[in-house]
């Protein structure tokens, strides 16, 4: 893909975005590696989320090299049978192991027991969560709230809950669901500097 696809891709249907996206994930030979390791781990309601994904797109699009401005890959599983530090502990281990030949930073966290410590974290409070596409909808910017998944047969499913037209478009909007302004400020602001043909718009 070229540097200035994002505008045909911008105003592409949502299902052509939707492809847009598979086909940037799976020409990706770390993001793939990754998600078939994460397959293979059997967590429940998985996805790998925000940065990983948002990130990898706009370096296709942009032109710049694969990885650029992605920090850590985050992996989002839902389990609320047993909310305990030391299950989540566990999975975070089993994952590790299992990635740790790819030499990424991965970080695993169950989203059934985020309300348990965000508050104290962040100073807002945090309902608990029915499942890990939930957790989406409360990111501080529409765009970062893009999950993806390697199902059994090889196909990579997507969820997106505002959509993908930010992220074609190169555009950082608030989701107000919580009060995350700190939060989307200093992301949206990291972000810009890795990738100036962000646009950003203020928290309202």
């Amino acid at each position: 893909m070229s540097a200035v696809s994002h505008l045909v891709y911008a105003n592409a249907s949502p299902a052509e975005q939707r492809a847009a996206l598979v086909r940037i994930v799976m020409a990706d030979p770390v993001l793939m590696a990754l998600l078939e390791r994460l397959r293979a781990c059997g967590l429940p309601d998985w996805r790998l989320v925000s940065g990983a994904v948002y990130q990898s797109v706009w370096n296709a699009l942009a032109g710049r090299p694969r990885g650029h401005g992605i920090k850590d890959y985050d992996v989002c599983y839902f389990d609320g049978t047993d909310l305990s530090y030391e299950a989540e502990d566990r999975v975070i281990r089993q994952v590790e192991a299992a990635t740790g030949d790819l030499a990424l930073s991965v970080e695993t966290r169950n989203q059934a027991r985020v309300h348990l410590w965000f508050e104290g974290r962040f100073g807002t409070p945090y309902p608990p969560l029915r499942s890990t596409d939930e957790s989406l909808t409360r990111y501080a910017a529409r765009v970062h709230a893009v999950g993806v998944r390697l199902e059994a047969d090889d196909r990579i499913d997507i969820a997106a809950p505002f959509g993908l037209g930010d992220l074609f478009a190169f555009r950082i909007r608030p989701n107000p669901a919580l009060d995350n302004s700190g939060s989307y400020a200093e992301k949206a602001s990291r972000m810009q500097a890795l990738c100036p043909e962000l646009t950003v718009e203020p928290w309202p």
